[in-house]
């Protein structure tokens, strides 16, 4: 059995953040998320990372398969990405008129992105999807959005829901929900709000938390995408999380459809921080139209870190590159869990890969291995997406099954047949 990590420096870093720094860390990274179940089991604060690596302040080394929420894709720290930023940061950054790099990086999406026409590039994810439903009204003049339940396009008001704090009514009045791949529900839906409708917004495929991730239907898009031109209506693909993981033209292209709109983020730069919307031109003057700007969103680093990583993703041909990987660590958790009697469910892309326990519908079981392989030193978290980057190597999958094995090992103890 395998030494167990400690977390004393964790525990009093978070100590001291808590007391100037509202939940000690708080969105998706803090321990009240819900994604760290037991919180005992995991660190909170991190020192320094490289590759498919990151280490936290008490020097516990995890192979990690969160990758920063998934802007880590090439490895953390590439050379050349990082070599790209260096560069531009010697030129100049956050300068009061932009740096022809943004020119060269929307030139690069739109010649890689199979629906893109033009760029605009922002900071977040939530800034894109923000965008996208503003240009889609913009357009329209209507002012409701249909999302497929068990969605996740961001933090705005307009994206959560009436019970959530700090949300009223009129933030969330237009919103209409309907389940995913049930065609004949969006229908209705239409039916019922003739003419009212100014976007549909959706994943590619289901990749929410708390439940196993589904692909769409055979045909379900190309019926989406046929209603969405007959009825006028704009369709947003949020491709802040799977996008470039599935396919480098958009993962619209992957499922063999054209989205109107396109958001990217996560892995566009490596971890630099920008995110871009794309779209077609008949939109393009709708989306002028709009006041919609941020202090540092066209800061050059982030572009020359952007093009360094789609370029370099082009020439790993990054999509097979991960897919191998996801269905070799499929294959071989799915296996070790077989051994003490465990229904692992790996669900979505291979890329983009969910994790479930399925033995036990109070989910405990499915937290408790978790917990032992992240003690371990194997970064998995609870009832959300995993990420994998091209870093990853065969030994670095051959130690996350050994450690998955003997966490099954030690939770199949715990709970005997």
């Amino acid at each position: 059995m395998r030494e167990l990590n400690t977390y004393t420096k964790s525990r009093e870093a978070f100590t001291r953040a808590a007391k100037v720094i509202p939940s000690g860390v708080y969105g998706h990274l803090g321990p009240a998320e819900g994604c760290f179940i037991p919180v005992e089991a995991f660190p909170l604060f991190g020192e320094k990372a490289k590759g498919s690596y990151f280490w936290d302040v008490d020097g516990n080394r995890f192979i990690d398969y969160m990758c920063a929420y998934g802007p880590n894709i090439l490895g953390y720290c590439d050379p050349d990405v990082d070599a790209a930023a260096r560069a531009q940061m010697e030129l100049g950054n956050c300068m009061t008129s932009p740096s022809p790099k943004m020119i060269d990086f929307a030139e690069l999406l739109v010649e890689t992105v199979h629906t893109a026409d033009w760029a605009f590039f922002a900071k977040n994810g939530n800034d894109v999807t923000t965008l996208a439903v503003m240009t889609a009204r913009a357009y329209t003049h209507r002012k409701k959005i249909v999302f497929f339940k068990g969605y996740y396009h961001g933090i705005a008001p307009w994206t959560q829901k009436i019970d959530y704090a700090g949300i009223i009514e009129e933030d969330v009045c237009n919103n209409l929900y309907v389940d995913w791949n049930d065609y004949e529900a969006l229908e209705k839906v239409f039916e019922e709000n003739k003419g009212e409708i100014a976007a549909v917004i959706g994943q590619p495929y289901m990749h929410g938390n708390f439940q196993d991730n589904e692909l769409p239907a055979e045909g379900f898009w190309a019926k989406v995408r046929k209603l969405c031109t007959d009825e006028d209506t704009v369709l947003v693909i949020d491709d802040v999380r799977a996008g470039f993981r599935l396919d480098m033209a958009g993962s619209d292209h992957y499922f063999g459809f054209e989205a109107d709109l396109i958001c990217f983020c996560k892995a566009l730069a490596n971890g630099y921080n920008v995110s871009a919307l794309c779209g077609k031109n008949f939109l393009k003057n709708a989306v002028s139209s709009l006041s919609y700007t941020g202090s540092y969103w066209m800061s050059a680093v982030p572009f020359a870190a952007g093009i360094a990583c789609i370029e370099k993703m082009k020439r790993l041909n990054i999509t097979s590159l991960l897919n191998e990987k996801g269905m070799k660590l499929k294959e071989g958790l799915i296996s070790a869990a077989e051994k003490f009697d465990f229904d692992l469910h790996v669900s979505g892309m291979p890329s983009l890969f969910y994790l479930r326990i399925a033995d036990d519908p109070t989910l405990t079981m499915h937290q408790e291995w978790v917990a032992e392989c992240v003690l371990r030193g194997i970064f998995f978290t609870n009832h959300h997406n995993h990420f994998l980057n091209a870093a990853l190597s065969d030994e670095d999958i051959a130690e996350t099954l050994a450690v998955a094995e003997e966490a099954f090992e030690v939770v199949r103890r715990r709970h005997p047949l």
